[in-house]
């Protein structure tokens, strides 16, 4: 082979490759426009969407939007004095890394899970907290449903009041997406009943006397009148689950995350409103 014919033979394989990299780039787009799109096409059209708040009583719209009734607030009360703690064998606060919640914390709610590249995988907001507390206060993680922990997510989601739930655009959210929405869609436990058959298909209709919610998470973590407590959107989940006799998972566990990925994705732009209070 002359000069001529391996220089046009080595610029073909260049170009090659070059085709090779953008065919690539084109088909991951391709893909997530695919899925977004199958997602949709079985979801609440936008204009439909509604938060389980504005099918609650005047009485209890009043106890939410009034922060002197709010019975969540005592909680976000605890969460601020976290926030400003000295905590682990770093003796730093949450304030001395983050500063003022109210600016670096707005906004952030609206965003988790968000996926984290130190597990390869998302995480929820009371996962972060904790792996702050680790990595950076060198302190022993939370125990999930622990005042402490729900007092400090409430204060944090607190300061996305009023904040768009986020569009959860990351390519390397899709398949932990995909899982969410097949646990969704999926019948389970004992009764053969999947998350979407009620909050989907019959949202708006009663069942045992209270309205079927559309399921939104614009307000965890929410103070439940029947619980007498504040509660993750995980308790919440596992709930639903001892309600269709499936086998709940354990808190903090993959699929409850990825559920709520989905969960959060479905709400995407509606407005966050945490700490709600529901009955």
């Amino acid at each position: 082979m002359d000069r001529r014919q391996r220089l046009h033979t080595g610029s073909l394989g260049q170009d090659h490759g070059r085709m090779n990299g953008r065919l690539l780039a084109a088909s991951v787009v391709a893909g997530l426009l695919v899925f977004a799109a199958a997602l949709s096409a079985a979801e609440i059209p936008l204009d439909q969407r509604r938060s389980s708040y504005e099918d609650m009583s005047r009485d209890n719209k009043a106890m939410q939007d009034d922060d002197t009734t709010n019975p969540a607030m005592l909680f976000v009360l605890d969460g601020e004095a976290l926030w400003n703690a000295k905590a682990g064998a770093s003796g730093k606060s949450c304030a001395d890394c983050h500063g003022d919640a109210a600016t670096s914390m707005k906004g952030v709610a609206a965003r988790y899970p968000a996926f984290d590249g130190g597990n390869g995988q998302p995480v929820n907001l009371e996962q972060r907290i904790n792996i702050s507390r680790e990595q950076d206060q060198k302190s022993p993680p939370l125990a999930y449903e622990s005042r402490e922990l729900l007092a400090l997510t409430a204060y944090i989601a607190m300061q996305s009041r009023g904040e768009p739930i986020a569009q959860f655009d990351d390519p390397r959210l899709k398949p932990f997406l995909e899982k969410g929405s097949a646990m969704f869609h999926q019948r389970q436990g004992q009764l053969n009943l999947s998350c979407a058959q009620c909050h989907d298909d019959n949202w708006g209709k009663s069942l045992a006397g209270n309205i079927i919610p559309q399921a939104h998470p614009t307000g965890y973590p929410i103070y439940r009148l029947e619980w007498q407590n504040l509660g993750s959107l995980q308790r919440r989940l596992r709930n639903c689950m001892t309600g269709i006799r499936a086998e709940p998972y354990p808190l903090g566990a993959p699929e409850y995350v990825d559920l709520e990925l989905f969960l959060m994705w479905r709400a995407r732009g509606m407005t966050m409103d945490a700490p709600g209070v529901r009955p």
